[in-house]
């Protein structure tokens, strides 16, 4: 057999033949077995992961990885995988927000309760606190509770009561009282800030104190002298009673009897009528009681008395005077004295 010579231009067309289906095979072959590395975050959890995915969608199925309608990832699922390429997923969780008003439950793909109210468009006020606290990282299934913080001012009106003085005085009879200065009570306002948690009132704080008008005293005298003047000289009584007095004798006209009827001349004690015999009610001045009846008129007095008769219309604070005489009665007519009820 014969050996021919091959031509350099054959030889140079086979080497360029050779060169191109070698890079085509080992281009197809790279493109068919290219791997990234990507960096995978699910909730806390970061791994490295080579994949020869080409896209994230088909990446993630690669990797087991179910994406709910409310999930969150931060590239899209048609995104070409790039080396290098970080993709962060945060399935969403169930939690409850508990407000004044009720539970309400929600999901959420954040796990601190800053984050998951501001997801859900909820704003707290500046006082208002929740539990946990807002920094805080909670689980699925938790319950974030909202307390609402408010804040009102309130003014109350207090009376402030007056004060009573009593003072003595010796030219007073004892017992007797009299006003000197009329006692009106005071007016304070008070501001208080009041703070209520969910409607229910947590603190009391006074703020604010204003005397409106402020208390007058009331200003009494109390009378201390228990003696009168007599024409047997001074006398010590116990009480002294300004009374309505009249007069009456032993006519038809003023007791009802005639000379030789029974009981006719005697008291309702059973003792002889007689001048300082007096009629008075006995729930008022008790029979037998020595008194003395000073005249307010500037007329004479009446003088010292026993209580021993009774009449049918002497009632309450009325006195009835014995005299002799007729003209004695009609002269005394009725007026206003002074019964001192001696010790």
């Amino acid at each position: 057999m014969e050996n021919y010579p091959i031509s350099k231009t054959w030889k140079f067309l086979v080497l360029a033949a050779l060169t191109i289906a070698i890079t085509v095979s080992l281009g197809f072959f790279m493109y068919q077995g290219s791997i990234s590395d990507i960096t995978l975050q699910v909730e806390d959890e970061v791994i490295e992961v080579a994949s020869k995915a080409k896209t994230v969608e088909a990446f993630l199925k690669s990797e087991g990885i179910s994406i709910e309608e409310d999930t969150y990832i931060n590239v899209n699922l048609d995104t070409e995988i790039e080396d290098n390429m970080n993709i962060i997923i945060k399935q969403p969780k169930s939690y409850t927000i508990s407000f004044n008003a009720g539970d309400l439950d929600i999901r959420s793909v954040h796990s601190t309760v800053r984050e998951i109210l501001d997801d859900q468009g909820i704003v707290l006020g500046e006082k208002d606190f929740t539990y946990p606290e807002l920094h805080k990282k909670i689980s699925s299934g938790d319950k974030i509770e909202l307390f609402q913080v408010e804040e009102k001012i309130e003014t109350v009106e207090d009376v402030i009561p007056f004060e009573r003085t009593v003072n003595k005085n010796h030219k007073l009879d004892y017992g007797v009282v009299q006003t000197v200065q009329q006692g009106k009570n005071g007016l304070k306002k008070s501001q208080y800030k009041k703070e209520y948690v969910n409607g229910v009132l947590r603190s009391t704080e006074l703020v604010k104190e204003e005397i409106v008008t402020k208390p007058v005293s009331e200003i009494v005298e109390k009378g201390t002298n228990n003696l009168i003047v007599t024409s047997r000289g001074n006398t010590s009584y116990r009480k002294a009673v300004t009374m309505t007095a009249t007069a009456y004798d032993l006519s038809f006209e003023s007791c009802g009897k005639r000379p030789g009827d029974k009981y006719y001349g005697l008291t309702a004690s059973g003792t002889k009528v007689r001048p300082g015999v007096v009629a008075v009610d006995p729930k008022v001045i008790p029979l037998g009681t020595k008194l003395y009846v000073k005249s307010l008129d500037g007329a004479k007095d009446y003088g010292f008395a026993v209580a021993e008769d009774t009449g049918g219309a002497i009632k309450g604070n009325k006195i009835d005077l014995f005299f002799e005489s007729g003209k004695d009665v009609s002269n005394f007519g009725r007026r206003k004295v002074k019964v001192y009820i001696l010790n």
